[in-house]
């Protein structure tokens, strides 16, 4: 990313919060470390962060009350955990608060930087999204606020995925929209079965768009898809 990014790091083990805050500083990240959850949750408040990386068992403010804390302030921050706890109830408590990210210690640091750079991408993306509600595919018009797709005298109501799904594509037109953000977006992760379900809505919206023949979704095998519409009908 070349913008400026500010990451919190609240971890308490010293070692392993100098290597991630030293290893995210070569990668051109500003990294703020706090060692403990009410240090975290001050320098939070009192700063402007793009992302949080929050250790699970931290003295004074454990990090799923930290997390909470957090979204309270700010709802949209991307949050990362950082734990040596493996139970599914403690992943699913993470999820549940709106973590981004659940990674279990050790872990990899090119990992980290990949995950990182993922959500940094989305993030970018969701702020730069025109506001727009209603747009032209091929001979279709698709409003995107009331989930409805139109061709001629015909109306297709779609489903909340559906329609966000769609909306993605046609904020991308004849570009790749890649799947991870896709599913990160509107599914809100990227776990592989909810991939699975994604390549379904993907198939029901190539039914609904069958009636032009101009326009398709193009499968990128490995990356994601492409929706293809005639380029007389971008808007500029």
């Amino acid at each position: 990313m070349n913008k400026y990014v500010a990451i919190l790091l609240v971890e308490d083990d010293e070692n392993l919060g100098f290597v991630t805050k030293d290893a995210l500083e070569e990668r051109g990240y500003h990294v703020t470390w706090a060692k403990d959850g009410q240090e975290g949750l001050e320098l939070f408040l009192a700063g402007k962060f793009d992302l949080c990386i929050l250790d699970v068992m931290l003295p004074k403010k454990d990090g799923f009350q930290l997390a909470r804390d957090i979204k309270h302030a700010n709802s949209v921050v991307p949050i990362f955990f950082l734990t040596a706890k493996t139970l599914q109830e403690d992943k699913l408590q993470g999820l549940s608060i709106g973590a981004d990210q659940y990674i279990t210690k050790p872990f990899d640091m090119d990992e980290l930087y990949l995950r990182i750079e993922n959500i940094l991408k989305r993030t970018l993306f969701l702020e730069t999204v025109p506001d727009t509600d209603v747009f032209e595919i091929g001979k279709f018009v698709f409003d995107s606020k009331n989930m409805v797709l139109k061709f001629g005298d015909h109306i297709q109501n779609l489903t909340k995925k559906e329609g966000d799904l769609l909306r993605l594509l046609a904020l991308t037109p004849n570009e790749i929209l890649e799947r991870e953000m896709a599913l990160r977006i509107v599914w809100g992760n990227d776990d592989y079965f909810l991939g699975r379900s994604m390549d379904v809505f993907i198939t029901k919206l190539r039914k609904y768009l069958k009636s032009d023949p101009s326009v398709s979704i193009e499968n990128i095998h490995g990356i994601g898809f492409k929706l293809i519409i005639p380029i007389k009908e971008i808007a500029l």
